[in-house]
C-alpha cells in the first residue's frame, strides 16, 4: 500500500514541477518582451531629444 502513495506523489510532483516550467517560461517570455520594448522606447525617446538617431558625432580633428 505504500509503494502505491509513493507513486501517486511522485505523479504529482512531475506534475506540479511541469506546471512550474511552464509558468516560468512563460514569465521569462514575459519578461524578454518588456525589455524589448522598453529598449525600443528608450531608443525612440533618445532620438527625439538629441536627434541623432544613432549617428555619430563628427569631430573635428584638429591637426598637431
Amino acid at each position: 500500500m505504500g509503494a502505491v502513495v509513493s507513486c501517486i506523489q511522485s505523479v504529482f510532483r512531475a506534475i506540479g514541477s511541469a506546471l512550474m516550467a511552464i509558468v516560468n517560461a512563460i514569465g521569462s517570455i514575459c519578461h524578454a518582451i518588456i525589455s524589448g520594448v522598453v529598449t525600443v522606447i528608450d531608443v525612440i525617446i533618445s532620438c527625439l531629444t538629441c536627434g541623432y538617431c544613432g549617428r555619430r558625432r563628427r569631430g573635428r580633428r584638429s591637426a598637431v
